[in-house]
C-alpha cells in the first residue's frame, strides 16, 4: 500500500510540475530549456526515487534491528537448550501474529510485557480460544519478547510511513519550486538516470562479491576444524557427527565432472549439428517449426528431467545392461537404475537447447559477405560450414559449451534422482556416484549446525565449485580472444 501511494504522488506530480513549466512560459513550450516531460521527469524522481529506496533499506534493516532487541529478553539458558536463535524468533513470531489475531477479534484486550509474565496460563487460554495454540513448553520470556515483537514492529512500521512519504512530499516541494523557464531539468533527468544505472551496476558486482565472502568466510571456519589435507587430497566421503568425519573433496569432483563430461558428449554434436542445420541448410518453413519444438525441452523442469531418468531411462539401461534375465545382455555391468550413464544421458538431453539455440544465433551473426566470398572462389556449401562459418562462429560456439558445462555442473535434481548418492572414483559409468551439488543440499538440510565441519564443509564444496567454473571462464576467455583476432 504504501509503494502505491507512493506511486500515486509520483504520478500527481509529473503532471502538476510539467503543467507548471508550461504555465511559467505562457504555454509557449520554445522558451522552456528543456521538454515538458523532462521536468515532469525530475518531480517523479525526485519523489520515487528517494523514498522507494529509504523503504528498501528500512525493510531490510528494521528486521534485523528488531531481532537484535527482542533476542536479548530471551534467557540464554532457553537458546542453548538444543534451540537455536531461529527457532526461538520463530516462536516469538508466531505468538506475535497469534496475539494480533486475538486482539483483532477482542478475545484479549492490549498487554504489555509485565502482564504477559504474570497471567501466562491465562493468555495461553485466551488465544487457543480463537485457534492460537502455543503449546505447553512456550515459557513467559518468549510471550513477552513476542510483545515487544509487536510492539517495536508496529513502532517501525508507524516510523517508516511517515518517513516514506515526507520524503516523498520534500522531493515534490522541492521539483515544483525548481521548475522554471531556465532550469535545466533534461540534465537532472540524465544525471539521475546515469547514477541509478551505476547503483544497478554497482549491486550486481556487491552482490556478486558478497557471495564469494560468505562462502570464504565460512570455508575458513570450516579449514579451522578440519584439516584441509584431507579435503583436498583425501579418497573417502563419510560425514558423520561423531567427530571423525571423511569429508574429501575428490571422489565428489570426480563424479561432478564424469556426469557433465558425458552430458557434454550427448548435448555438444547432437546441439551444434541442429544448429548448423537450422541456421544453414533449413528452409524458412523448416526452421519456424523446428526451433520452437527443439526450444521446449528448456523449459521442462530439472525434477521432470529426474524423473524421467528413474523411471525411463534408468530401467532401460537395467533391461540392456542388468545381471542375468534381467539384462539384455546378460551382463553383470549394472545392479541399479540410478548410475552415471542414466544421470549424464538425460542431463545431456536437458543441455541441448542451451547449445542449439546459442549456436544458431551466433552462426546467423556470421557475416553472409565471408559466405558469398567463400562461395565466389568456388566453394561448396558444405566446405563453406567447414572452413568458413564454424571457424567464424568458433568464440561464440566455446561459449555455449561452456555455459551449458555451467549449466551440467550445477544441476542437482537429475544427479539426485539419477546417478544416485554413493561418492566414489570409478571409470565405470554404470555404477552409481553423486555430486557436489547433491552433497551441498544434503549437509544443508534438516537440523543444521553451522559449528560443525559437517555442515561448513557445504560451503567449501561451494567455494571450489565457484572457482572450478571461473576457471572454466578464464579458457572460455582465452580462447575467445585467440581466434578473434584472426577475423577482425
Amino acid at each position: 500500500m504504501l509503494v502505491l501511494i507512493v506511486l500515486v504522488l509520483a504520478s500527481f506530480g509529473y503532471i502538476l510540475v510539467r503543467r507548471r513549466a508550461i504555465a511559467s512560459v505562457g504555454g509557449d513550450q520554445r522558451i522552456l530549456h528543456s521538454l515538458p516531460s523532462y521536468y515532469g521527469s525530475t518531480a517523479l524522481m525526485f519523489i520515487a526515487v528517494p523514498s522507494l529506496l529509504v523503504l528498501a533499506l528500512w525493510l531490510l534493516i528494521q528486521p534485523m534491528l528488531v531481532q537484535n532487541a527482542v533476542i536479548g529478553l530471551i534467557p540464554a539458558e532457553t537458546i542453548n537448550e538444543g534451540s537455536s536463535v531461529g527457532l526461538v524468533m520463530s516462536d516469538v513470531r508466531r505468538i506475535a501474529d497469534g496475539l494480533d489475531t486475538a486482539i483483532a477479534q477482542g478475545a484479549i484486550t492490549s498487554v504489555n510485557a509485565a502482564s504477559l509474565n504474570v497471567e501466562t496460563s491465562n493468555i495461553r487460554a485466551q488465544l487457543a480460544e480463537v485457534g492460537v495454540a502455543l503449546g505447553s513448553d512456550v515459557a513467559a520470556p518468549v510471550l513477552a519478547a513476542a510483545q515487544r515483537y509487536r510492539a517495536m514492529n508496529a513502532n517501525g512500521s508507524t516510523a517508516m510511513t511517515l518517513s516514506v512519504l515526507t520524503l516523498a512530499l520534500i522531493g515534490f516541494a522541492l521539483a515544483y519550486r525548481m521548475t522554471t523557464a531556465a532550469f535545466r531539468a533534461r540534465n537532472t533527468v540524465e544525471a539521475g538516470v546515469k547514477t541509478l544505472l551505476i547503483l544497478a551496476a554497482s549491486l550486481a558486482i556487491l552482490t556478486t562479491v558478497g557471495i564469494v565472502f560468505s562462502m570464504l568466510f565460512e570455508s575458513i571456519n570450516f579449514f579451522r576444524m578440519h584439516d584441509w589435507r584431507d579435503f583436498f587430497l583425501g579418497s573417502k566421503w563419510a560425514p558423520n557427527f561423531r567427530g571423525d568425519s571423511d569429508l574429501s573433496i575428490l571422489p565428489l569432483l570426480w563424479g561432478t565432472l564424469y556426469i557433465s563430461f558425458i552430458a557434454l558428449l550427448v548435448a555438444v554434436p547432437i546441439g551444434l549439428f541442429a544448429a548448423i542445420y537450422l541456421s544453414e541448410y533449413a528452409g524458412p518453413k523448416t526452421r519456424a517449426v523446428a526451433k520452437p519444438l527443439l526450444e521446449i525441452l528448456a523449459g521442462i523442469p530439472t525434477i521432470v528431467y529426474g524423473l524421467f531418468a528413474l523411471l525411463t531411462v534408468g530401467p532401460f539401461l537395467v533391461s540392456v545392461f542388468g545381471r542375468g534375465e534381467e539384462g539384455f545382455l546378460s551382463v553383470e555391468w549394472m545392479s541399479g537404475a540410478t548410475a552415471v550413464l542414466t544421470a549424464g544421458l538425460v542431463m545431456g538431453i536437458m543441455l541441448i537447447p542451451f547449445v542449439s539455440s546459442l549456436s544458431d544465433d551466433i552462426i546467423n551473426a556470421v557475416p553472409q559477405s565471408l559466405r558469398d566470398g567463400s562461395f565466389g572462389l568456388g566453394a561448396t556449401h558444405s566446405e563453406t560450414v567447414r572452413q568458413v562459418v564454424l571457424p567464424a562462429a568458433l568464440p561464440g560456439i566455446v561459449g555455449a559449451i561452456l555455459l551449458a558445462a555451467s549449466r551440467a555442473i550445477g544441476e542437482t535434481m537429475i544427479v539426485v534422482l539419477g546417478a544416485g548418492a554413493i561418492a566414489r572414483i570409478s571409470l565405470n559409468p554404470l555404477e552409481a556416484m553423486t555430486t557436489i551439488t547433491t552433497r551441498i543440499v544434503s549437509q544443508l538440510t534438516g537440523d543444521t549446525n553451522f559449528a560443525s565441519p559437517e555442515t561448513l564443509v557445504a560451503f567449501a564444496l561451494g567455494l571450489t565449485l565457484f572457482v572450478l567454473t571461473l576457471g572454466l571462464n578464464v579458457i572460455a576467455l582465452y580462447i575467445v580472444r585467440r581466434y578473434r583476432e584472426q577475423y577482425e
